[in-house]
């Protein structure tokens, strides 16, 4: 049995709950690793993301203003959760619950590792209608 599947009324992808998504980017958000699930939702094989912008899958109804809160939050604070909603190779999309953490490195490199959970249905219609008013105010 696959870990993701379709939703049969859209074009979205889910996955199961007990199931996680985990990738590690660079300071310039180059990926570094991407576990099986994620090549797997995302429609990419693990060569086709590794190496590439992480923002290979942003999809186009994310507000820019949530990545910069992102990015803002990493550099201050370290950390930063929130509500995504991704494109697939195949332009399908998918929604995850993201935590991202810096880590730091010895050798004074810094990295980020992100791990992804399945989002609830109702955060998923609430993050729906707030990400459409702030595209329309971009």
């Amino acid at each position: 049995m696959s870990d993701i599947y379709k939703d049969l009324t859209s074009d979205e992808w889910l996955f199961h709950e007990k199931h996680y998504i985990l990738s590690e980017t660079d300071d310039r958000g180059i990926i570094l690793y991407a576990n099986d699930l994620f090549c797997e939702i995302a429609g990419y094989t693990r060569e086709e993301l590794i190496g590439k912008p992480h923002n290979i899958v942003r999809h186009p109804d994310m507000p820019r203003v949530a990545f910069k809160g992102l990015w803002d939050d990493l550099r201050n604070k370290g950390f930063w959760t929130g509500y995504v909603k991704n494109r697939r190779k195949d332009n399908g999309y998918y929604w995850v619950y993201a935590t991202a953490l810096r880590k730091n490195h010895p050798d004074g490199t810094t990295t980020y590792l992100s791990v992804r959970l399945k989002p609830s249905r109702n955060n998923v219609d609430a993050c729906e209608k707030l990400y459409a008013e702030l595209r329309a105010q971009e």
